[in-house]
């Protein structure tokens, strides 16, 4: 199926909405990722399929099961409706008067414990399963002893997050499953960004995490509103009895018959990629903006891939002492406010910006390569 964009971009016009340039990776904000063109085939046909969601829902998460190693999988809605769906599991299981009265915990096991440094905003997708959230360490530092004193009667799990640009001096999951595990209690992970590389689909689950939940929209380019769950077979079951098309908390996070199929349809054709291709093309069209840029004076322009903070290759541009021009804040707004917007990573270091090539095109790249040159030397 051809998509014809030139009619999908007059339908964003004609509701007043601007296409943009997003330089900034797969923020749901700025469009997310470009969904692949044979989902959208696959899609556009299951959409007039009838058939049993609860079938479907068993079938794609043994698919997912498969893929990824775990006991069992589940397709939920966005990575942040997964996590809504780990703590309804956490707390009320399986049992139908406890997932009645959710998101009300009262005399339940309803405490997970977060380390401080993994506080985020997306953590109100537990509270919002019903969890209350008990803190260990501080901004920079936790200690396996706060850990263990922190679990007693009423933990329900514990928390981790796996994402770009987080303290590395977290207690490490492998320990945090070992700690948890040691006293009963499951471990919770939030790795929505983490793909790729393909290899973290199996990672946290080897480390011990009994969850977790990854984006369907960002690395994997599936539907923008799907995620993964996977992990333990109970804790799985428990999470998909408390959604679509049961009628508990979950219900409202409906993932549609066609966006299930897209996604396993996308995620059988990322596992397929060769990595190592996708990130030489990412690293050619990075390698373009610096070399485009490493003669400006005051800017230190460098290739950036680990398997840390950029996890695909980013041009990183660093503003030094001896920088004269514009800020970098003046540089970002007249990005965006430009009559074709260009948005930019900056979540790294407040002198920090960069071109992130993961939704870009040769000719967006170029553009973007014009318009930094013109602000940067402005």
């Amino acid at each position: 199926m051809a998509i014809d964009l030139s009619s999908a971009a007059q339908a964003y016009q004609r509701l007043g909405v601007k296409p943009v340039i997003n330089a900034t990776g797969s923020v749901t904000k700025y469009g997310g990722t470009r969904t692949r063109p044979e989902v959208m085939e696959v899609m556009a046909g299951a959409a007039r399929i009838m058939v049993n969601v609860d079938e479907l829902n068993r079938k794609a998460g043994e698919e997912i099961a498969r893929i990824t190693g775990a006991e069992a999988g589940f397709v939920c809605s966005g990575a942040a409706g997964g996590l809504v769906l780990q703590a309804a599991a956490c707390i009320a299981g399986k049992d139908p008067v406890k997932m009645r009265r959710l998101p009300d915990t009262t005399g339940m096991k309803r405490e997970i414990i977060i380390q401080n440094m993994h506080r985020f905003p997306y953590e109100q997708a537990y509270r919002a399963g019903g969890a209350k959230l008990v803190e260990i360490g501080d901004s920079r530092y936790s200690h396996p002893w706060e850990l263990e004193g922190a679990i007693g009667e009423n933990t329900a799990a514990v928390a981790f997050l796996c994402a770009p640009l987080t303290n590395r001096r977290a207690i490490p999951l492998p320990q945090v499953c070992e700690i948890a595990h040691s006293r009963g209690v499951p471990v919770i992970v939030d790795a929505a960004s983490m793909l790729p590389p393909r290899e973290n689909l199996k990672r946290y689950l080897a480390d011990g995490a009994d969850m977790v939940a990854f984006s369907g929209g960002k690395g994997i380019r599936g539907p923008q509103g799907t995620g993964i769950l996977c992990g333990r077979a109970d804790l799985i079951e428990a999470a998909a009895a408390h959604a679509n098309p049961a009628q508990f908390l979950g219900r409202p996070m409906k993932v549609a018959k066609e966006e299930i199929v897209g996604l396993i349809t996308a995620l059988n054709m990322f596992v397929e990629e060769d990595e190592d291709a996708e990130m030489r093309a990412y690293a050619a069209m990075a390698q373009q903006v610096v070399d485009a840029l490493s003669e400006v004076p005051g800017l230190d322009v460098t290739l950036m891939h680990d398997k840390h903070d950029y996890l695909i290759p980013h041009a990183l541009l660093r503003f030094s002492e001896d920088w004269r021009g514009p800020s970098k804040n003046e540089i970002t707004k007249a990005m965006e406010e430009g009559e074709l917007p260009i948005y930019l990573h900056q979540l790294g270091q407040p002198e920090e910006l960069a071109v992130d090539p993961l939704n870009l095109t040769q000719e967006e790249t170029t553009i973007v390569i014009q318009r930094l040159r013109e602000e940067l030397t402005r």
